[in-house]
């Protein structure tokens, strides 16, 4: 079983291309070799392809990275399934997971983040889950996304290193992570995690 990540850059052309793709790219390299387990076509379309356990924190620091753009925000859909032609480039590979990742993300309205299993139950509690974590993330800061991608990538880092590193008060960070939501997006992703091994 694998998870396939579809997504698009919202308002892409607000800033210049250079900028965001050398950043979406570093990302996207933390899980998978170009082309084999992700790819940007389109100039603004990408696709990844993750263990289903690993999807989600994908797609949040994903998102993180794009937000650090005030003007940008991301599109994804997460499709879990079987990968059944394997192609040296991620967009010509086959199976449940690419079709239930690209009919999840056609489906996308007002959320930017869906999934779709093979598990109607798991999909219904996810997506409501998604739409409420939404709420928080869709409104990021560019301060807030990094301070969250930071705290997701190294999570022993503590409050003051943070501080250090960014330059900010360790207030700053407190005040960030909390606006972001960090803490529920903590337990979202534990919960996440637990139940997709049931699938």
């Amino acid at each position: 079983m694998k998870a396939v990540i579809t997504g698009d850059i919202v308002n892409s052309r607000a800033v210049e291309a250079e900028k965001w793709i050398l950043e979406l790219k570093q990302k996207l390299n933390l899980f998978g070799q170009e082309p084999k387990d992700w790819e940007i076509y389109r100039g603004d379309s990408f696709q990844l392809k993750v263990e289903p356990e690993n999807a989600l924190t994908a797609t949040i620091l994903l998102k993180s990275q794009i937000k650090k753009f005030k003007e940008l925000d991301v599109r994804m859909s997460i499709g879990i399934g079987e990968v059944e032609y394997d192609a040296p480039k991620i967009t010509e590979s086959n199976g449940s997971a690419f079709l239930r990742s690209g009919e999840c993300f056609e489906n996308l309205k007002k959320d930017l983040l869906m999934i779709k299993s093979a598990s109607k139950s798991f999909d219904k509690t996810m997506n409501v889950m998604f739409s409420l974590a939404g709420l928080s993330m869709n409104d990021w800061t560019p301060l807030s996304s990094e301070i969250i991608q930071i705290s997701i990538e190294n999570p022993e880092m503590t409050q003051l290193e943070m501080a250090r590193i960014l330059d900010k008060s360790q207030s700053n960070i407190s005040i960030a992570l909390k606006r972001g939501g960090f803490d529920e997006i903590q337990k979202l992703l534990n919960y996440y995690k637990d139940e997709i091994t049931k699938l």
